[in-house]
């Protein structure tokens, strides 16, 4: 499970973009940054102590292999089922399978999972979004959109709208943290009655509900600032691991139009001037216009350079068409 230190690389890694997600909401870094934790924290705290690239991390935040024989309603309830659907299903079976492979070279304990050639993922981003929603939103699955933070923040966000719809308490401006628990639960089943306390949700073996685990998850959030990942060396090369768009350079760690000093091509070789991320920003050195410049590059869109000795990383999908933050 996570612990403060991997709550403190998720914050800093992300803190940026959540903060603009759930901006006019009654949500938070720490409440999303919980969500985290109880949905893939055990997928992503191991990567990241692997050194794997964050565009590498998210991809393979997938999970939930449990079927119709252990108890699965939602489509699709078996390989058989998810095959059959049209159109796409096979494609989608495929790929599922795929990404319980991928994620399993990583994760011990799926060895069993893995050897049943039927067995596939159902749940997919480190948000975690079910496949029962491959019927309506196929593309967030068929074309990566599971491995893009924004797109995996945007959805958590409005499905935790809908459980704050399903308690009555839509319009509210700030939630307590006990009710931010209740909108969780109601995340993670569809329903929550605030009379019943935390003891709702799904119950694994331990015997702990989703309810009591995601409130620890957000205690810990709250009491853990956004510091530096002590992972990332300094002096470490990277490449830009964009497929055709620039990388925004900017003069601070934030997103904002006026704040993009010039943009990297694609391959483009930077060194890493900090130890450490921040906010989703890592500052580093750049060749531009035959001289060097320092500023801040999203980390999502650096992957290490050949012979660092880490992964390449799989560049992230990425859209047609703009500059890249």
């Amino acid at each position: 499970m996570p612990d403060a230190s991997d709550i403190a690389w998720f914050k800093a890694t992300f803190g940026t973009r959540i903060r603009q997600v759930v901006a006019g909401t009654p949500f938070d870094i720490d409440m999303l940054t919980a969500v985290a934790c109880q949905e893939t924290g055990p997928i992503w705290s191991r990567l990241r102590r692997q050194g794997l690239p964050v565009s590498r991390i998210l991809a393979l935040c997938v999970g939930d292999t449990l079927d119709a024989d252990a108890g699965r309603r939602a489509f699709p309830r078996t390989a058989a089922d998810l095959k059959a659907w049209q159109p796409d299903g096979r494609q989608m079976f495929s790929l599922a399978r795929q990404a319980l492979v991928e994620m399993a070279a990583h994760i011990p304990g799926y060895e069993r999972v893995v050897r049943d050639p039927d067995k596939f993922c159902h749940a997919f981003g480190i948000f975690q979004y079910d496949l029962q929603f491959f019927k309506t939103n196929p593309d967030y699955f068929l074309r990566g959109g599971y491995a893009d933070f924004p797109t995996c923040a945007a959805l958590c966000v409005a499905e935790l709208d809908q459980g704050l719809h399903r308690l009555g308490w839509q319009g509210r401006a700030q939630l307590s943290d006990i009710e931010m628990a209740f909108v969780a639960i109601a995340y993670n089943t569809g329903r929550c009655d605030p009379s019943l306390g935390l003891k709702q949700g799904y119950r694994g073996a331990d015997g702990k509900y989703y309810g009591e685990l995601f409130y620890a998850f957000l205690q810990q959030a709250q009491a853990t600032p956004s510091v530096p990942d002590p992972l990332v060396p300094v002096d470490r090369r990277y490449v830009v691991a964009t497929r055709s768009q620039p990388l925004n350079l900017r003069r601070t760690p934030m997103a904002d139009p006026g704040n993009i000093l010039a943009e990297l091509p694609p391959g483009t070789t930077v060194r890493a001037l900090a130890a450490a991320a921040r906010d989703g920003y890592l500052q580093v050195e750049a060749p531009v216009n035959g001289g060097v410049v320092e500023g801040y590059a999203a980390v999502e869109f650096l992957a290490p350079a050949a012979g660092t000795g880490d992964r390449d990383a799989d560049p992230p999908p990425l859209g047609q068409s703009g500059r890249i933050d």
